[in-house]
């Protein structure tokens, strides 16, 4: 028997692509030396991690953190085919994996975009804090290194869905859409009600202003 669980909220759908377009815009502005706009797509991810990690824990019940930091030994499982009933659901073991990978090297990025200089046409907005000599090494991860491994970690993403999709006939792209997700046993629905959306719109909308201000604090 089949039940209908939502599982990814609106602002965790939402959060989703805005996400990929953002870093998809990140990797044009950066290529066409379109300055302005690759700060401003900085500073709408800043935004959106912000509140990727508030929504981790106030949000939908599969959104949250807890729900899937795994035990070493339940990976372990997962990994041996004894995977947990809720590895079905949310996020499986190596799902849960990329996407704290994800949030972290795209959280180092933004950082060291901030603190970057490149001598020619962009100083970070917080540059002006640091070293002369640590704000030419976090532009020379930001431009090199980082700015590639970003671009693995979305390949390796966009990969591991066409696999699931062709190994294991698993849509994994429709519950990131639609939010509901067919599964074989009895499982909690995320919430998603006005208020749930109501409250994520206020988070955002703080998180955008904290990404704002530290942007304007490049201005003496």
């Amino acid at each position: 028997m089949a039940y209908r669980v939502r599982v990814w909220d609106l602002p965790t759908r939402l959060f989703h692509w805005l996400l990929a377009a953002c870093v998809i815009g990140l990797v044009v502005t950066a290529k066409a030396g379109a300055m302005l706009w690759h700060e401003r797509l900085g500073g709408a991810v800043l935004a959106l991690l912000l509140f990727r990690i508030v929504w981790g824990l106030v949000g939908g019940h599969w959104s949250r953190f807890g729900t899937f930091v795994y035990h070493p030994a339940s990976v372990v499982a997962y990994l041996r085919g004894r995977a947990h009933p809720d590895h079905l659901i949310g996020h499986t073991p190596l799902g849960a994996a990329s996407v704290f990978a994800m949030l972290l090297v795209l959280a180092v990025q933004v950082g060291t975009g901030l603190v970057s200089d490149d001598e020619i046409a962009f100083t970070g907005p917080l540059n002006r804090f640091i070293s002369t000599d640590a704000g030419l090494a976090a532009t020379s991860y930001h431009r090199s290194f980082g700015q590639w491994l970003v671009i693995g970690l979305v390949l390796l993403h966009v990969a591991a869905i066409a696999w699931y999709a062709w190994r294991k006939r698993q849509n994994l792209v429709r519950p990131m859409l639609a939010g509901d997700k067919e599964v074989g046993q009895q499982a909690p629905s995320a919430r998603d009600d006005t208020a749930t959306r109501l409250l994520a719109a206020i988070l955002l909308a703080v998180c955008g202003a904290a990404s704002w201000w530290v942007l304007r604090l490049g201005n003496p």
